[in-house]
């Protein structure tokens, strides 16, 4: 049975890619030595491939930034303010992801959202009246070409012409429609040239296909494929490769167009199997059956795998075994795990041990049933034994909970109108998000400290220090309500769960999350729980040193569990319930310590909303939303409680959000152009809002004129007296040399518009 990986981790084993192309934007290596680095990580990884055994190993999937930006410059669809700039074909590129502020010009970024529903960050592609696609670049030809001269003959990538025109923005008055013919060309001739190189499969990932399709969707995929189908394939194979869920509303329509083999999702896609014995498998093609999970690091359980394999065959008359999605959504290896326990290690397969794990299970299944069951009766171990780290405690206390302990009181008008006679603060309260710049140094010092190089007293020094500096440096500034930074943190969920029961974590499990930012998620492993304060010295060491109200920051429970790896032996519901319960009591603690104004963090809570609208509320929303209140429904009516949503698309669950029932929401708004204004306005939104009016995933610095422009068009939709004014997301990735300017000038905008209307 043939073993494809739908795409592999690119940022290397130690991070190699990050520190490069990080090097690279400093000016610190050269375009060649950049190069080289990429070239020795892509040659890497297609021999860790094809020494594991993979017949059909992917290329292309590797990128600098991200992948469906490489599409779009792949196809030309370069805007013409990026052209304009003159760079090389890289520096535009960067320039398209990061923004550029230099000699050549001042541009922003793309507009950056999160891939589907993972952690992973795209950026959208900008369709104008003027791009024509076309097959513009090389790309992915030059990348075939070094494996095949190593030696290894792999399957191409290309992100898919219906997924790439679904997550595309298109100009006033267009639509994807408008580009069918010439994507459909383009796709083509990307097939003819692949050919012509001597590829045997190319690999098309159309994701897009596994959320809601009207008949107008599932109409303009059927057409891409039949116009790029007209023309001959030139012997070349051709797999359309789904994930992330199943493709209920046009499998059929899949199945009917002559690919030579489809991927379907059987880890994360509900009615995939269902699909398969309702319509069958037609005898023509390969079923590419994703069952190694790209998603998660638990070992796979084979004796349920090959159960599946052995009905999926019933009905499949040619099949291949595959990872369910790419593995750049999973850390590289378990080889470098030296703190981990042997017995617990055991538990976990990252992406290099799912080679293992995928080469495995296509031999066994071609293997008799003795030998099956002999080899995995070692396998099925892990799966009958209950794992220690159980609280009896804490699954009362979830059995317990009832109404009232998600309910708020007083409403949300009336602790309003508490809170700003409370506060007394300004209109357009200015503040930030919460983390501030974290330097060499401060990495350095942590490092030290965890290494035990330095005592905990000289490190607590330390980290007092950098928070007097911060908070001095917002004084400076004029900032209406501060932050302490959050220097003693690594990251905004492996610090809690770090400080929470029932948490496991790796020295070297990073996962790319856009670009050249990688996190640590921490790993889920017995019931969550908090046996002591986690925030609450630092906090209140930050607010003696000043008049002004301080922000106690917190990640919020649903956030802390979407991005970390979950059990598979409980419900999310009653994870997200743990977390939650353990963060409420930290939330009491910082009230009962005088901190009145309390931020907790929910970035992550659409990007596991279900992709199907169907599935949002039973499936998620109706255990989440109450998740986020169950944490602060105990606080008095004069405590200020804020949250934060980062790079999603919040406009179709506004109502939901505002049920969060938060005193105060900062939304990233400024890459998407603050087009979520509108659904506040019409949604009647009654929290107070801080739309994010400038992007800290750019270097540039705003204008105070740019600034102003946005409050103006903020005020336009939203009432003046909600209205708070702050930075996108937190200031932790960006440097000292941007980060006081771009505060100085958003506080200069805050205060111009004020004086306009108090005039």
């Amino acid at each position: 049975m043939l073993s494809s990986v739908v795409g592999y981790p690119r940022i290397g084993e130690k991070r190699e890619l990050k520190f490069a192309v990080q090097d690279y934007w400093k000016s610190d290596i050269t375009t060649k030595e950049l190069g080289d680095i990429a070239f020795n990580l892509r040659l890497t990884h297609w021999e860790k491939q094809k020494s594991a055994g993979i017949d059909l190993i992917p290329s292309n999937d590797f990128s600098f930034y991200d992948t469906l930006l490489d599409m779009a410059v792949l196809l030309g669809a370069i805007p013409v303010r990026y052209k304009s700039l003159g760079l090389s074909t890289l520096d535009t590129m960067f320039a398209m992801a990061r923004g550029y502020q230099g000699k050549a010009g001042d541009v922003h970024a793309l507009p950056m959202k999160k891939w589907f529903d993972t952690n992973y960050h795209y950026m959208v592609p900008e369709l104008e009246k003027d791009t024509k696609l076309t097959l513009a670049g090389t790309k992915p030809f030059d990348e075939f070409l070094e494996a095949k001269k190593a030696g290894i003959l792999t399957k191409p990538v290309l992100i898919g012409p219906y997924t790439f025109l679904k997550l595309a923005w298109y100009e006033k008055n267009l639509k994807a429609e408008d580009f069918v013919n010439d994507a459909a060309a383009a796709y083509a001739k990307a097939l003819t040239r692949f050919a012509e190189l001597g590829a045997e499969w190319v690999q098309f990932d159309e994701p897009a296909l596994v959320k809601d399709m009207k008949t107008e969707d599932t109409e303009l995929f059927t057409k891409l494929y039949q116009i790029m189908f007209s023309v001959p394939k030139g012997g070349v194979k051709v797999l359309l490769q789904t994930y992330f869920g199943d493709i209920r509303d046009c499998y059929q329509d899949v199945v009917s167009l002559p690919f030579d083999g489809v991927g379907l999702d059987f880890a994360n896609g509900i009615q995939s199997v269902d699909l398969i014995q309702k319509y069958g498998f037609p005898e023509d093609k390969i079923l590419f059956a994703g069952i190694i999970n790209g998603r998660n690091i638990w070992r796979n359980h084979y004796h349920k795998t090959l159960s599946l394999l052995k009905t999926l065959r019933q009905n499949a008359a040619q099949m291949a075994v595959s990872t369910s999605c790419s593995l750049l959504h999973v850390p590289y290896t378990l080889k470098g795990e030296t703190v981990l326990s042997k017995e617990k290690k055991a538990y976990f397969s990252f992406a290099e041990e799912k080679l293992t794990e995928l080469k495995e299970l296509s031999m066994f299944a071609e293997k008799n049933a003795v030998q099956q069951a002999e080899y995995c009766k070692l396998n099925e171990k892990l799966f009958q034994a209950e794992r220690p780290d159980m609280n009896k405690a804490v699954r009362e206390k979830i059995a317990s909970l009832s109404e009232k302990d998600f309910t708020r009181i007083p409403n949300f008008a009336e602790r309003e109108e508490i809170q700003k006679k409370v506060f007394g603060l300004p209109l357009f309260p200015t503040t930030t998000i919460g983390s501030f710049p974290q330097t060499k140094e401060i990495k350095s010092m942590r490092a030290r400290y965890r290494n035990r190089e330095v005592t905990r007293t000289e490190y607590t020094a330390f980290l007092k220090k950098q928070i007097a500096e911060c908070v001095a440096l917002q004084e400076e500034i004029g900032l209406d309500v501060l932050v302490h930074g959050e220097f003693e943190r690594n990251d905004m969920v492996e610090y809690f769960g770090d400080n929470l029961n029932g948490f496991l974590f790796t020295q070297n499990g990073w996962v790319q999350s856009y670009g050249s930012r990688c996190v640590k998620p921490p790993i889920i492993w017995g019931d969550v729980s908090r046996s002591k304060p986690i925030t609450v010295d630092w906090s209140v060491y930050a607010q003696s040193l000043t008049q002004k109200p301080m922000k106690g920051m917190l990640t919020g429970p649903v956030t802390i569990l979407n991005w970390s790896f979950p059990r598979e032996d409980i419900s999310p519901k009653d994870s997200a319930l743990q977390i939650a319960l353990a963060i409420r009591e930290e939330v009491l603690d910082l009230e009962a310590h005088g901190i009145h104004i309390i931020q907790i963090d929910e970035a992550a809570l659409r990007e596991k909303l279900p992709l199907r609208k169907s599935d949002w509320h039973e499936e998620y929303l109706d255990w989440a939303i109450p998740a986020f209140r169950l944490v602060h429904s105990g606080v008095k009516a004069s405590t200020q409680i804020h949250t934060h949503m980062c790079y999603s698309e919040f406009t179709d669950i506004i109502s939901d959000i505002d049920a969060m029932d938060a005193d105060v929401i900062s939304f990233e708004a400024s890459r998407s152009d603050l087009t979520i204004l509108d659904s506040l306005a019409g949604a009647k939104f009654q929290t107070e809002v801080g739309p994010g009016v400038y992007d800290i995933h750019s270097p540039r610095i705003p204008t105070v004129e740019e600034i102003t422009a946005a409050l103006h068009k903020m005020l336009s939709k939203l009432d003046a007296h909600k209205l708070w004014v702050n930075p996108d997301c937190g200031l932790k990735t960006r440097g000292a040399v941007e980060t006081k300017p771009s505060l100085c000038n958003l506080v200069a905008a805050a205060k111009a518009v004020r004086k306009e209307l108090q005039k």
